[in-house]
């Protein structure tokens, strides 16, 4: 598979390295920049866009900048690009980048209650189920942390 890379959403919701952008994509810049006006910009805690060949393929964020030791990654698919890999290659990517700038960093991220696609790219990076906690938008979810043992 080929590499996937991962570029900002930046404050104004530019992707310096896109030109063409689709629909979605549009939503998905427009939702980040709403997301930095409540969680701030502050770099490498940003939303980003997955390009894989050329492909925008997918969106990944951490969802504010570290607060008492934790952050929270959260990853789409774009649907047509389901089942290849990207899910996961992001995930990585995002913990790469915390784990670079804070080895002790608590890493979570959170799913719907139920055993899903997602919840096995959680499992398969050494994350672990600590149980139901209240969303203000989705209700009950999955809390995932990061085992310390990953790193």
């Amino acid at each position: 598979m080929s590499q996937l890379k991962l570029v900002k959403i930046d404050q104004d919701g530019d992707v310096p390295e896109m030109a063409r952008r689709e629909e979605l994509v549009n939503e998905v810049c427009s939702s980040t920049v709403q997301m930095y006006k409540t969680s701030g910009y502050e770099e490498p805690w940003l939303g980003y866009l997955a390009l894989l060949d050329g492909n925008c393929v997918g969106t990944c964020a951490f969802k504010s900048a570290p607060e008492h030791g934790r952050v929270e990654i959260a990853c789409f698919t774009f649907p047509e690009f389901e089942g290849r890999g990207v899910a996961t290659q992001m995930t990585q990517q995002l913990v790469e980048m915390a784990l670079k700038e804070d080895r002790d960093l608590t890493i979570a991220a959170q799913t719907q209650p139920e055993v899903s696609a997602s919840t096995k790219v959680l499992e398969k990076h050494g994350f672990e189920l600590v149980g139901l906690v209240g969303h203000d938008q989705d209700g009950e979810v999955w809390e995932w942390v990061l085992k310390r043992s990953y790193h």
